[in-house]
C-alpha cells in the first residue's frame, strides 16, 4: 500500500482528512470488484463517514468485452463473464455514513451547486476493517430516501435476478429483506443518520482526491468489524 494510505492498528481510528478504501467483494465469488478510495469524515464508535470526491479513480466490473454492466440485459446481467476497469467518479461527490453492525450504509447525493438531491440505503454485509479501509458485500437490493421523508425501493428487479442464478439463497435472500424492512423504520421514524443534518454537510476544499493504490486489491492480513 503506498505511504498516503497509512495503516491504523487493529481498534485504532481514522482521523479527518485520511484517506482509505471502500471495497466490495464480488457476489459468489473470490476477490474484490469494486474499490473506492475515499477520504475520513468521522471515525468513532458509532460512525464512519467518508467523501468520495469527484473525479476520483475506481475499479469497477465490466462485461468482459468492456460493456457496462447496467447496459446488459437482466437475463444475462450475472453470467456473463466480467471484467475489472478503471474509471472516474463523474458527478458530484458522494457522502458515505456506516454504523458499525448495521447490514447497510447511507449515502447522499447532491446536485451541481450543492443542491441536496436525496439518501440512499445501500443494503450490503456490515463492513470489515483492516488496516487501510473497509470491506464489505453489496446485496442487491436499495432504497431511495427523499427530503420529505419518502422512500421508495431500488433494485428489485436485480434482487430476484440474483436469487435465480444462485447468487443468493432464499435464507440471505429473507436476510436482505429483513435489514430493508429495519431500515424503513428508522426512515419512518427518522432516526439517524437522517435526521442529524449531513445534508448540510461541505468537504474541506483542501482534501486532495485520494489516489487508486496499485494494490488496492489485496488480500487484509488481519480484519475486524
Amino acid at each position: 500500500m503506498t505511504d498516503e494510505y497509512r495503516t491504523t492498528e487493529s481498534g485504532g481510528r481514522w482521523a479527518p482528512g485520511e484517506p482509505i478504501l471502500w471495497r466490495y467483494r464480488a457476489n459468489g465469488g473470490d476477490g474484490f470488484h469494486i474499490c473506492r478510495p475515499v477520504t475520513v469524515v468521522q471515525d468513532t464508535d458509532e460512525l464512519l463517514a467518508v467523501w468520495m470526491a469527484p473525479g476520483t479513480e475506481c475499479v469497477k466490473p465490466v462485461l468482459a468485452d468492456g460493456t457496462p454492466v447496467h447496459r446488459e440485459p437482466l437475463a444475462t446481467r450475472y453470467t456473463k463473464p466480467r471484467a475489472l476497469h478503471r474509471d472516474r467518479w463523474s458527478g458530484t461527490g458522494v457522502l458515505k455514513l456506516a454504523r458499525p453492525g448495521d447490514p447497510w450504509s447511507v449515502w447522499l447525493f447532491w446536485e451541481p451547486g450543492w443542491r441536496f438531491r436525496n439518501w440512499y440505503v445501500n443494503l450490503e454485509a456490515p463492513r470489515a476493517r483492516w488496516a487501510a479501509g473497509v470491506d464489505s458485500e453489496d446485496h442487491f437490493l436499495d432504497l431511495s430516501v427523499y427530503q420529505d421523508g419518502s422512500w421508495r425501493w431500488h433494485d428489485e428487479d436485480e434482487f430476484a435476478q440474483a436469487q435465480a442464478v444462485g447468487l443468493m439463497g432464499p435464507a440471505q435472500a429473507s436476510e436482505v429483506r429483513s435489514a430493508g424492512r429495519r431500515a424503513i423504520e428508522a426512515i419512518e421514524n427518522w432516526r439517524r443518520p437522517f435526521s442529524d443534518g449531513w445534508q448540510h454537510w461541505r468537504p474541506d476544499p483542501a482534501w486532495p482526491v485520494p489516489a487508486l493504490p496499485a494494490d488496492w486489491d489485496r488480500t487484509p492480513a488481519h480484519v475486524s468489524s
